[in-house]
């Protein structure tokens, strides 16, 4: 084991960490945000006033001092007001506005800088200009990845070597999947603003953070680093500590604590993406047709909210009984996966929510939509961890698959025994990797002219 880091063994230096406007951004940094706390640091988490609504619930007590939230103001564009500024919910065809948005706060992030004189910044990858902004005061700026090495190292394989195969095979993308990216690189091409910064261009590299351990990654990260260049420092999986606040959710925990042990299944889709009519009444058929207990979260966009009862299968509430719960709003996580009565997640496969089960030791039945999903997925398959719903030739999935894989997760023993064996293992080196990534970034502070 390495050298514990302590309270004592270090300065206090105080940094602003600021992530991307998405939940799945603002949870890791908020995970790395306490660890450096739990070490020492003074901690300013930077974000819009809307996305503190929910942040502020997360932050445990002991963290009063430790952690202060400092908003940052966007300025009122006609289709972006306040309660759009997140990606929580947001339509989206403002996805694009509201990244044009926070570059045009770049005056009020500086004027942040300016008053708080913070040692370090640590910035999201989606915001590459707020190094720029960090670098003319003479902070150093750091950026923190909130993916995992495996989804990486693909693309940049495919950028560094046209035409190579990726030398690891158990990490691909299906033919429908390629597409759906080929489309989505296209239009980040299109919208690319002139004086946008490649956020992985060569140069004066140092370190970047990425929320990851070399237990689940090593292979990913050395070849990421090989094609990159950059030193990437893992600072551990993205894990909230679960906290329960509010009525409902402590009368879904004591619902969930009636069912048997590894019994129920969460379903959960994430913040950002919401699925189609056709995914989800054959998602609802499935769950009917396997007969096992679930927590289901059935979230809309704003401004497109359903009732759960016009947006689900006729009858399909009445049907499954008390068997399961269906939501339309956020579901506590952590406390579900951490709970002995879960035992199996159907994810989309975002990084966060991929982690998350791994860390507490639920398999997952992976069925990925978007992005890096697929990639995250085929990894937590590789790891044997997850078994994936496959979609067909035309995107679609299939009621009787998704209850026969159901079934067989919720039953099966091998596929626990090995997601609770990598649980173990990531438990045993999370302060080891964290207080690494602590001394590079005592030495990059050390380094700049700021503390010379």
């Amino acid at each position: 084991m390495g050298t514990e880091v302590t309270e004592r063994s270090i300065p206090t230096l105080r940094v602003l960490m600021f992530p991307w406007l998405a939940y799945g951004h603002i949870s890791p940094f908020l995970n790395v945000a306490k660890k450096l706390a739990d070490r020492g640091f003074l901690i300013y988490l930077c974000s819009t006033p809307i996305n503190f609504k929910s942040t502020i619930k997360k932050i445990p007590e002991k963290y009063s001092d430790s952690i202060q939230l400092v908003e940052l103001h966007l300025p009122e564009l006609p289709e972006l007001p306040p309660h759009y500024h997140t990606t929580n919910g947001l339509p989206p065809r403002l996805n694009h506005t509201l990244q044009k948005a926070l570059k045009m706060s770049k005056p009020n992030f500086s004027k942040i800088l300016q008053n708080l004189k913070p040692d370090l910044v640590i910035y999201d990858v989606l915001q590459q200009w707020s190094e720029g902004v960090a670098n003319q005061q003479n902070i150093p700026a750091v950026k923190l990845l909130t993916s995992g090495a495996a989804v990486f190292s693909y693309f940049f394989n495919l950028v560094k070597k046209l035409g190579a195969e990726f030398p690891f095979p158990a990490i691909y993308l299906r033919k429908i999947e390629q597409v759906k990216m080929g489309e989505l690189l296209a239009k980040s091409a299109k919208d690319k603003e002139p004086d946008d910064v490649d956020p992985f261009a060569d140069g004066n590299v140092q370190i970047m953070l990425m929320s990851t351990s070399r237990t689940l990654e090593a292979k990913y990260i050395d070849y990421f680093t090989e094609l990159s260049n950059w030193k990437v420092v893992p600072v551990g999986p993205p894990v909230q500590d679960p906290m329960t606040n509010d009525e409902d959710e402590v009368e879904l925990i004591d619902w969930l604590g009636k069912k048997d042990e590894n019994s129920t299944v969460f379903v959960s889709f994430g913040s950002e993406y919401f699925l189609s009519k056709e995914d989800r009444e054959e998602i609802a058929f499935g769950l009917e047709l396997s007969n096992v207990n679930f927590i289901w979260v059935a979230r809309f966009p704003m401004g497109l909210e359903q009732n759960l009862e016009d947006a689900l299968p006729k009858g399909f509430l009445e049907r499954i009984g008390d068997r399961g719960r269906v939501l339309d709003k956020f579901a506590p996580q952590p406390q579900i996966l951490n709970h002995p009565s879960t035992g199996g997640f159907i994810s989309h496969c975002g990084w966060n929510s991929v982690m998350e089960s791994v860390d507490f030791g639920v398999p997952i039945i992976a069925m990925p939509i978007h992005l890096d999903q697929p990639i995250n997925a085929r990894l937590v398959v590789e790891l044997g961890v997850a078994v994936e719903i496959v979609r067909d030739d035309d995107g679609k999935i299939h009621r009787e698959e998704i209850a026969e894989t159901l079934n067989g997760v919720i039953t099966g023993k091998i596929l626990r025994a090995r997601v609770r064996d990598i649980s173990k293992n990531l438990k045993s080196l999370r302060g080891e990797e964290m207080n690494a990534a602590v001394e590079e970034l005592i030495q990059l502070c050390k380094n700049s002219t700021k503390l010379k």
